[in-house]
């Protein structure tokens, strides 16, 4: 019954290793691809948030109606649960009926701005 010549129909211990290695390099792979998947939406969230921020500052000066002088203005907002830094910049323009509105936006405890935005607001007419 026992035929010297016949194989084992099992794997070797040889086998199971090698096995085992490529499972864990792929899931490795898996794990630092979700892992930079995570961060990457992290990021994008911010970058919206950060346009929104924007896009409220510089409605908030056009709906004021009044025409803005030039300077720096600064200040916080929060929205979604988190604490944003802006940052306007008026200008002149050649043209004196238009001002640049220039917008930076931050989390509030970090100096490099997510996002920037320039507008543009005429001189309010009579």
């Amino acid at each position: 019954m026992n035929d010297p010549t016949a194989r084992n129909a099992g794997f070797t211990l040889l086998e199971v290793l090698v096995a085992l290695a490529v499972l864990a390099l792929s899931l490795g792979a898996v794990i630092r691809l979700a892992g930079g998947s995570a961060v990457t939406v992290d990021y994008l969230r911010n970058r919206t948030l950060a346009g929104w921020v924007a896009t409220n500052t510089v409605n908030e000066v056009v709906l004021a109606g009044d025409w803005p002088e030039p300077g720096e203005r600064q200040g916080q907002v929060d929205m979604a649960g988190q604490t944003w830094r802006w940052q306007l910049q008026v200008q002149n323009t050649d043209d004196p009926d238009l001002r640049r509105l220039a917008v930076a936006v931050a989390v509030a405890d970090v100096d490099q701005p997510l996002t920037r935005l320039t507008a543009f607001v005429g001189r309010p007419g009579p």
